[in-house]
């Protein structure tokens, strides 16, 4: 286990499934049994060649989160802190997603947050079942539960809930 190559070809077989921040590689390793100095030089190589940046890892997280499982600010913070990102890029990565957009919906002048528009697309996904809840007020009920466990704050929870529960077309 002196051997670098061995170190690198470790971190390599790690980094092939999805990228990685560098505390989880550096903590893969060392879990391994990997001398620190070996990890270390395995760490400082791959982000020489541009296989490891918390930086990037960090905006793809948040944009596959935004994609497939949208996540709220809160908990977007929390997971990258548990990746290992430090505060400060955390910061920055949430704030290039969080510049006021257009919400996407046709001859609207409305415009909506990176989070609003993530919490718009959980609900959207959950609309099903949110629809067969009959009563208005359980139905607020339930999407504000869903969207605070998924991390969005209070505010936005709150108003999109609100618009879920009045009643629409094909209802009384």
């Amino acid at each position: 286990m002196d051997d670098p190559a061995i170190v690198l070809d470790a971190a390599l077989r790690f980094l092939e499934t999805r990228h990685r921040s560098v505390a989880e590689v550096r903590r893969r390793l060392t879990q391994a049994g990997y001398r620190e100095d070996l990890v270390a030089g395995a760490i400082d190589r791959l982000s020489e060649l541009g296989m490891l940046d918390d930086a990037s890892f960090a905006t793809l997280w948040v944009e596959s989160r935004d994609r497939a499982r949208p996540r709220g600010e809160r908990a977007l913070r929390m997971e990258l802190r548990q990746k290992g990102i430090d505060g400060e890029t955390i910061s920055r990565t949430l704030a290039e997603r969080n510049p006021v957009v257009d919400d996407g919906v046709a001859g609207s002048d409305n415009r909506a947050s990176a989070d609003e528009i993530a919490a718009r697309r959980l609900l959207g996904r959950h609309a099903a079942a949110l629809g067969r809840v009959a009563d208005p007020r359980a139905r607020r009920q339930r999407a504000y539960s869903l969207l605070a466990r998924n991390g969005f704050d209070p505010g936005v929870s709150g108003q999109l809930a609100r618009e879920l529960g009045v009643p629409g077309e094909g209802e009384g």
